[in-house]
């Protein structure tokens, strides 16, 4: 799947694929415009929405509902680097979701396969072709 990065003005950068496009822009403190979510930003909701698809799926296989369940993900900044340190989600469920599923639903959460790829990530190559 080949997905083309463009610059659209400013320091915006976009990417298309599938007939999406992707939006991204730096905030205004870094010079951009915030007319978009910063790209590492989009890092950190893929794995927040991964884990979010994983909830949902075992929730439609056992036919309960969806309802007032919501994750929460924070995370932490090394102070030292700056460099991600930790990401935490919190499934949150109303006080009739069976307590049964509670471990599974934090199993099912965790197969996300974009938080998998950072545990093992995939190999980089990045290179310049001339057009």
């Amino acid at each position: 799947m080949a997905m083309n990065i463009s610059f659209p003005g400013g320091l915006r950068v976009d990417a298309e694929f599938r007939g999406h496009v992707i939006k991204t822009d730096q905030v205004p403190k870094a010079g951009g415009d915030g007319s978009a979510p910063e790209p590492f930003s989009l890092f950190l909701a893929s794995i927040g929405t991964c884990a979010g698809i994983f909830v949902l799926e075992f929730c439609r296989a056992r036919g309960i509902s969806t309802e007032g369940i919501s994750l929460v993900q924070s995370h932490k900044v090394d102070p030292v680097d700056r460099s991600l340190a930790a990401v935490n989600i919190e499934i949150r469920v109303p006080p009739n979701f069976p307590e049964k599923y509670h471990a599974a639903l934090v199993r099912a959460a965790d197969q996300c396969p974009v938080k998998r790829k950072i545990i093992d990530p995939p190999e980089f190559n990045i290179q310049t072709i001339v057009t």
